[in-house]
């Protein structure tokens, strides 16, 4: 994207041109933790859970289920960054029903079976400290799709060769393949609704201490948000407080079912980056809401209902969002969106840009990050990293 297209296209979402393009720049300049303000290495409280740290691994579908049951890979994917010194672990977008999956492949918590499988991860990740948390999904009109390294990605999986009917608020397809979503019927919007809760129930059974819903990327939830997907006229579509309605009740019904010292986030996508898409004002409005309800962190993605969508990709180019919306309704933020320098995460803390730090392609790169990032900042504070490991390198022998 040219430079004059990305001013173009940042202001059209309302976000602000100056902060998007200059704040890489100052990230990389600023000094870690500066005038005892928080750094990325200040453990930060949500409810009863502490981070060691305000860093996060981003969820990031591995498509490696069969019937949506964990197993080994999950186990060693999750294992590795605990060690590597992450504070929380976000699981992959995991379906509450069988076809909120994007793939026959994904990760998925409809039945009390899959609690077992959930465990030993888990359990194995707090052993180390860091933090398991999950996000709860339903693909909607984006499901039953082959998995990326499928030898025809993303396609549409047939009906007769183990797909199904995608969902969504209306009869109206996000790509050009597959069939016509089914418009789902205002009992079966409350239907999805409980089965988000029912998820909730098994994901802290299985011994996660932090709950997330996925209301972005074009998705189920984010697909009743932006008017781009959602064409209703009734209840849960037409106005703003229409297509926010099934946001709240899930929010409302999802945090009922928990014990008030685990955190609920929400990610959001906080704009669409298309004219008459849902905006960033929107999810600001929005978070005033869910707040209300007790939601206690808004996870600030971007994009997803549109295949028009110009978005500035560059350095850090949605942590305006989450400077924003915590701004404005004083909740907190996750950044997320090409952070891979220690000293630009360290700058998003330090500034009050946002108060966590999600990182997805860089901890696929580098699993011990936080270690990296650590030595690279010098915080006083102990090194991010498995004892059976930090007494052999000299940076962290004591």
């Amino acid at each position: 994207m040219n430079r004059r297209l990305f001013f173009q296209t940042a202001m059209a979402a309302g976000v602000s041109v100056a902060t998007t393009t200059s704040q890489p720049l100052r990230a990389a300049l600023s000094p870690p933790a500066a005038s005892g303000r928080p750094g990325l290495f200040t453990p930060l409280t949500l409810r009863g859970v502490t981070l060691r740290n305000r860093i996060a691994m981003s969820p990031m579908c591995q498509y490696s289920s069969e019937d949506g049951f964990a197993n080994q890979w999950h186990f060693a994917h999750h294992a590795a960054r605990a060690i590597g010194g992450a504070g929380l672990l976000l699981a992959e977008a995991t379906a509450v029903t069988p076809a909120g999956r994007i793939t026959p492949n994904c990760l998925g918590i409809w039945k009390d079976e899959h609690v077992a499988a959930l465990r030993p991860w888990t359990e194995f990740v707090q052993q180390h400290g860091a933090v398991p948390g999950i996000q709860l999904a339903h693909a909607g009109v984006k499901a039953s799709r082959h998995r990326p390294f499928h030898p025809t990605p993303n396609a549409f999986v047939p009906l007769d060769a183990g797909g199904w009917l995608p969902v969504g608020p209306s009869a109206k397809r996000y790509g050009s393949d597959g069939p016509v979503p089914h418009a789902l019927t205002i009992a079966e919007i409350e239907a999805i609704r409980d089965q988000f809760v029912a998820a909730a129930q098994r994901a802290l059974a299985a011994g996660f201490r932090v709950i997330e819903l996925h209301f972005a990327h074009g998705y189920l939830g984010h697909s009743f948000l932006s008017p781009l997907m959602n064409e209703r006229q009734d209840e849960y579509g037409g106005g703003f407080d229409q297509r926010v309605k099934f946001l709240i009740d899930t929010a409302r019904a999802v945090r009922k079912a928990m014990p008030d010292t685990v955190p609920l986030f929400v990610r959001l996508s906080c704009t669409d980056w298309v004219e008459g898409g849902w905006r960033i004002e929107d999810s600001v409005e929005a978070t005033r809401r869910i707040a209300q309800e007790g939601v206690d962190l808004i996870d600030c993605s971007s994009g997803g209902a549109s295949r028009k969508a110009e978005i500035p990709v560059g350095p850090g180019y949605q942590v305006p969002l989450a400077e924003r919306i915590r701004r404005e309704t004083g909740v907190p933020t996750g950044a997320v969106g090409l952070i891979t320098d220690p000293q630009q995460a360290d700058a998003i803390i330090a500034d009050g840009r946002a108060d966590l730090v999600l990182l997805g392609r860089e901890l696929l790169r580098d699993p011990h990050w936080p270690h990296r990032a650590w030595a690279a900042l010098k915080p006083d504070v102990p090194a991010p990293i498995a004892r059976e490991y930090a007494w052999a390198l000299p940076e962290t022998r004591r």
